[in-house]
């Protein structure tokens, strides 16, 4: 059974019209990467150029005053304290091991003097304290680089880049009843 030429000659126009369509789809994909990446570039820009600095901007109106704060209290407070402690602590082991020579040079057992101690506690407290500020200052150098909110600019902006990638999709994908060819070089034969 063959096909008459009326028929024949439908399936080649049939045919014909799926390859420029083919075509024009070829082309329409590619506009649409093309564009993709042009809204992707801006898109980074946008947030170079305004999100970022609003970011910023919140970041040190908002969380700063109260980060430069705890900074303050613990250089102010912590470390004082914890010299305080590490200097009392040598103050007793220097009394300790005082008493420990008397007793070992056969001189007895005497109580040891406070004022000399107290001194010697107050002096460690000091070197303690500086030592440890200074070791605070050279652990932890003032960063100059993407903070908090640099991260939500990227965040947002590969969210909206995933977003127009998404609406390009669903504008260009294929109806279920569309047929699609396996070979995008080749338009398909009738």
């Amino acid at each position: 059974m063959s096909l008459s030429r009326k028929r024949k000659k439908e399936l080649q126009k049939l045919q014909k019209q799926a390859g420029n369509l083919w075509e024009a789809q070829q082309v329409l994909v590619g506009e649409a990467a093309t564009v993709a990446r042009e809204a992707s570039r801006q898109l980074g820009n946008y947030g170079r150029e305004r999100v970022a600095p609003q970011v910023q901007a919140g970041y040190d109106k908002y969380a700063a005053p109260y980060v430069d704060k705890g900074k303050q209290v613990f250089n102010g407070t912590v470390i004082p304290a914890a010299g305080a402690v590490v200097g009392s602590a040598l103050s007793v082991w220097d009394a300790a091991n005082e008493q420990r020579s008397r007793l070992a040079s056969g001189r007895g057992f005497e109580l040891p003097d406070s004022k000399k101690y107290g001194k010697k506690a107050d002096k460690y407290a000091r070197e303690a304290t500086k030592y440890m500020s200074a070791r605070l200052d050279r652990a932890a150098p003032q960063k100059r680089g993407m903070g908090a909110g640099g991260v939500i600019a990227i965040i947002l902006g590969v969210a909206a880049a995933a977003g127009v990638l998404y609406a390009a999709w669903q504008t260009l994908r294929a109806d279920d009843e569309l047929w699609v060819a396996d070979d995008p070089l080749r338009a398909p034969d009738a």
